[in-house]
């Protein structure tokens, strides 16, 4: 069976590239959402102190973004997709775990 040409096109818009910057995550809700599921289990760890921890990483990763390979930078990403609360801390651990593993 013949592939048509608006089957071509339309199966080639399925493939997205990892794009070039840090994805761009919601860490508020993340963070409201983390607190609440630990409420009472924490040290007390405020929205604000959440929040910083996140901007923080998230500048962090603007750094370290473009040296890391497509394959490591689609790995982590694809895991912070799981679960609906990403988080640049936690993708920030993953892609640091990466390169100490990679290391010689």
């Amino acid at each position: 069976m013949p592939i048509s040409m608006s089957m071509m096109i339309l199966g080639s818009q399925l493939l997205v590239p990892v794009a070039d910057n840090v994805p761009k995550f919601d860490v508020g809700r993340s963070c409201k959402l983390d607190l609440a599921a630990t409420a009472g289990l924490t040290d007390g760890q405020s929205l604000k102190s959440c929040m910083n921890d996140e901007q923080r990483a998230r500048r962090q990763l603007g750094a370290l973004w473009t040296k890391m390979s497509v394959a490591q930078r689609e790995s982590c990403a694809d895991q912070e997709a799981v679960g609906g609360t990403p988080s640049y801390v936690s993708l920030l651990t993953c892609l640091q775990m990466d390169q100490w593993v990679r290391k010689p």
